[in-house]
């Protein structure tokens, strides 16, 4: 199985090994997904068994390696998924929020400090690298 899939119609990176298993973003950059090293790709099956497979074009070219391709180093498509993938941690952390006892009334709840969600939670994300 391949470690990362690029399907270039859906514009979505997918994570294929690691923690993130199975994890994708579709990635809304035009200027990216518009470079003409790009136009005749139908999708990427990076590290993939046999790798002569790993390219498979839009027009009836045969597929190939991704070295063969031609279309600059992966790590192009990674940082592109990383930087998608840290919006939505700092997303769900943006939106873990819950109540609290108001410790001078137990009757009512509050929400939570910043220091209390930091404890809770750790620190918001600021960086994620999957390389």
């Amino acid at each position: 199985m391949a470690t990362w899939t690029v399907i270039f119609e859906d514009k979505t990176i997918y994570k294929r090994n690691g923690a993130e298993n199975g994890t994708s973003y579709a990635i809304d950059d035009n200027s990216f997904w518009s470079q003409e090293k790009f136009l005749n790709i139908w999708s990427i099956q990076y590290q993939s068994n046999p790798v002569t497979h790993e390219v498979e074009y839009r027009n009836n070219k045969l597929q190939s390696s991704y070295a063969d391709a031609d279309i600059g180093d992966f790590s192009q498509f990674i940082t592109k998924w990383d930087e998608a993938h840290l919006t939505q941690l700092q997303t769900d952390w943006d939106n873990n929020n819950i109540k609290v006892e108001d410790p001078e009334d137990s009757e009512n709840y509050r929400d939570e400090t910043s220091e209390e969600k930091i404890s809770r939670l750790g620190e918001r994300p600021t960086n994620y690298n999957s390389e």
